[in-house]
């Protein structure tokens, strides 16, 4: 579809006028038939004269881009003003405690009544006004996004015509960063009419206008927030030691995860994503529309040394919730599969004999592989870009509270075969032969201009586990070494750079690559006070409404280290760290995924936080819910207040207050990281173990013996030969339990002391009396045999078993 037509598909008929008037800008530069003194729509570039440039300069940068940009910033505030009206009306019937004259605080019972038939107008008139708003806030931010493309083609078009004497897209790029109506966060207005839609609802339905502190300590823990970033070569080595200096890089080794070597290289990164020749689901995600799907197929190192390839198809569901769906295939069935001529069969019978045919893995692995095939038949999906990049991965091993991955050397190339005359593949393969077995690396240096695209910046990704604030990643991510990039998709971008003439929306990033994004520090340092002290204010507003108000004025906490939003990603300050955020615990996903890399131990470890971390997609951040984000402006509010577990128990005890900052650690820096015990070890408690069975086979054949050789009526032979084998039983019972006991304090590098002495004792104990009373009964047949009394055959017998059980 032409942008022509796309355009008049996407306008607002009440701002139909505030447009790009793109068929004007057509009529000027002779693009259209019905242009003056044009007869076949096309005019030699001889012709085109300073005049015809000026005037066509003039209309798209002085009049298109100023009217677009006066609208834009004209509606915004004109909305801005609206939602500040909407709080004050329910101002009046709000729960916070707000600051009146000379600082006095003013509860709700000072506030002036409103009655019940008055309250219910004032919220049913809100809520009508909060709809307009959030349709108006929807259109507004289509409007920018559709005129963004409408002036970048319009300056591919004079470029492309008149780009031989005239280039406009450099002088478009100057404007656009000084206008960025393109890239307006409304972020912070969407909270404010979060919270009043929740206020006005709740109210409306008789129920508490409170926050709830009785939050879930697990609910936001185990998930992940992302953060992402472009950082500029020359910035690339400062943001490293930055970062080097509180985390270790992860020593890549694609054999073995037990030989750490540090001269291996930081493994490159291959993804090929799908699309079809219509680019439905590049069109999904840049519009931002629900469940929009990605398919790639994802490999590390070069495609001829055999790697693990992982085929992956990811959905973003409303409120970020990501389903995944992924499964690892064998180069040779990629082609077969994607042509719906190989089921996996082979895959799913050896899992089956492993897991067996009913286990669950078996069919969610099917379920994976149905689903990925008729995703691919259904929307006719082929191989369509290529991603290629080194990835530098920091984490200390064991502890996965921070993840942070710095990916450079990202190149995009066509891997498509739209053009039939010219393809970039062959058709009938899956990916490029030219590429995979030449073993091409960056730069790419003879693959053809236009069928490439090196992005100049490295992409920092930093993932934060709960919610703990760590102050030197706050530092990091509001410095000028950074250039903040939200919603940053590399499919997304390789499909705007290389297929530009087959799409029609473009992502609001687009123009800012081809800028400069080194800024001052000083500068850099201003605007983060600025926007701390614009988000302290809405957050004010949201806590009055719920009972969370403070005494200070307006603008009072901008001083406040993470106040801010920060992307729809709240960052509460004094939150304690949380047990799950040691290593243990687990982020949930809604996937299939049968055969996650990072569950594979032959997988290095280096692999698996390259695999864990590679979110290429926007959105790909858990954010929390409406009562979360809320909730963090109160910690912002009161950073001493904790809901924690552990806070609760605590809190009013008779603890010894630590310092701020500083919380009671509840692992021992021995206890973190993977569990490694010397051989010596575990040798040492098998062999206390032998032998103890060795005195337990001992005692247990004197036993044995014993009562063999008594006869019927001696019964104290055979009590003596019961009693031994008792003891034998017990020696036998209290080495197994030793070692298990012992086996398990090793497991979990215990600090109780192993050794034990009870069991010892009492098979001394029973082993004393045993010989005591052997002395007793060989000294009675001694004294019998001296007064002449010679003793009967059993007793003698009874008596030479007892001696020699004495010297064994």
């Amino acid at each position: 579809m032409r942008f022509g037509r796309t355009l008049k598909n996407n306008t607002y008929p009440p701002w139909k006028e505030e447009y790009i008037e793109y068929d004007k800008l057509k009529k000027l530069l002779r693009e259209s038939s019905s242009a003056v003194g044009s007869s076949t729509g096309s005019q030699d570039d001889d012709e085109w004269t300073e005049d015809d440039e000026s005037a066509f300069v003039e209309e798209l940068v002085n009049v298109q881009l100023e009217k677009v940009a006066a609208f834009q910033s004209k509606t915004l505030k004109r909305l801005d003003e609206e939602t500040s009206e909407c709080e004050q009306k329910l101002e009046p019937l709000g729960v916070g405690i707000e600051s009146g004259k000379d600082g006095a605080e003013v509860k709700q019972d000072d506030k002036p009544k409103v009655g019940d038939e008055e309250k219910k107008q004032i919220l049913e008139d809100v809520l009508k006004k909060l709809d307009s708003i959030t349709k108006e806030t929807n259109e507004l931010e289509r409007y920018s996004r559709i005129n963004y493309s409408g002036f970048l083609k319009a300056c591919k078009k004079h470029d492309r015509k008149r780009g031989n004497s005239y280039r406009v897209r450099p002088l478009m790029q100057v404007r656009l960063a000084a206008l960025p109506f393109y890239s307006e966060d409304y972020t912070p207005m969407l909270y404010r009419l979060s919270a009043m839609y929740s206020f006005v609802r709740q109210t409306l339905d008789g129920k508490a206008q409170k926050l709830s502190f009785a939050q879930n300590d697990e609910a936001g823990t185990s998930t992940y927030t992302s953060y992402k970033y472009w950082v500029h070569p020359e910035n690339l080595l400062e943001v490293k030691t930055i970062i080097l200096r509180r985390l270790p890089v992860l020593v890549y080794n694609p054999q073995t995860s037990k030989i750490a070597e540090g001269h291996e290289p930081d493994p490159t990164v291959t993804s090929i994503y799908f699309d079809n020749p219509k680019f439905s689901l590049y069109s999904k995600k840049v519009q931002h529309e629900p469940d929009a799907p990605s398919l790639r197929l994802r490999w590390y190192g070069q495609l001829s040394d055999n790697p693990d390839v992982l085929f992956e198809k990811k959905i973003i569901k409303e409120g970020d919730v990501s389903e995944e769906h992924r499964f690892p295939i064998k180069n040779k069935y990629i082609k077969p599969f994607i042509k719906d001529e190989y089921h996996m069969e082979k895959s799913i019978s050896r899992l089956a004999d492993r897991a067996g045919s009913d286990s669950t893995k078996v069919e969610q692995f099917k379920t994976s592989v149905a689903d990925i095939q008729s995703f691919i038949k259904e929307n006719q999906l082929q191989p369509l870009v290529r991603a290629n990049y080194t990835r530098t991965a920091f984490e200390i091993p064991g502890d996965d509270r921070i993840r942070i991955s710095l990916d450079t050397n990202l190149a995009f190339i066509r891997e498509d075969a739209i053009d039939s005359g010219r393809p970039c593949r062959d058709p009938e393969d899956w990916h490029r032969s030219d590429i995979d077995n030449a073993g091409m690396t960056y730069p790419f240096s003879p693959i053809r201009k236009g069928e490439i695209n090196r992005f100049p910046f490295a992409l920092l990704e930093i993932k934060i586990r709960g919610r703990k604030k760590y102050e030197w990643i706050d530092d990091l991510m509001s410095s000028h070494l950074v250039q903040e990039a939200p919603k940053f998709s590399k499919f997304v971008h390789g499909v705007a750079e290389l297929f530009e003439d087959y799409v029609n929306s473009f992502p609001f990033w687009l123009s800012l690559v081809e800028t400069d994004i080194r800024r001052d520090p000083h500068e850099a340092f201003e605007e983060e006070q600025e926007k701390k002290a614009k988000n302290a204010n809405d957050e004010f507003v949201i806590g009055s409404l719920f009972g969370a108000g403070t005494s200070g004025k307006r603008g009072s906490f901008a001083g406040v280290k993470g106040s801010s939003f920060k992307k729809a990603t709240p960052s509460p300050i004094g939150s304690p760290a949380p047990k799950s955020s040691f290593p243990g615990g687990t982020t949930p996903r809604a996937t299939a995924d049968m055969t996650r890399v990072s569950n594979d131990k032959n997988k290095s470890g280096k692999e698996e936080i390259i695999d864990e971390m590679d979110s290429d997609e926007d959105d790909d951040n858990t954010k929390p819910d409406a009562n979360v984000t809320t909730l963090d402006g109160l910690r912002n509010l009161f950073p001493a207040f904790s809901t924690s577990r552990y806070a609760r128990a605590h809190r009013g005890g008779a603890d010894a207050k630590l310092p701020q900052g500083i919380s009671r650690p509840e692992y021992w820096i021995k206890d973190q990281g993977p569990i490694r015990v010397e051989a010596k070890v575990w040798l040492a408690n098998q062999r206390t173990f032998v032998k103890w069975q060795h005195v337990t086979v001992l005692l247990a054949s004197l036993g044995l013996g014993l009562y063999n050789a008594a006869g019927v009526n001696n019964d104290i032979a055979r009590g003596l030969a019961v009693a031994y084998t008792m003891v034998a039983v017990f020696a036998g019972i209290w080495g197994w339990s030793m070692y298990m006991y012992r086996s398990r304090l090793i497991r979990t590098r215990s600090g109780v002391d192993f050794d034990n002495i009870v069991g010892p004792t009492i098979i001394c104990g029973g082993l004393l009396i045993a010989l005591l009373l052997n002395f007793v009964f060989k000294y009675r047949a001694a004294m019998a045999q001296r007064e002449g009394d010679k003793p009967s055959n059993d007793t003698a017998i009874l008596t030479t078993m007892l001696y020699g059980g004495l010297e064994l």
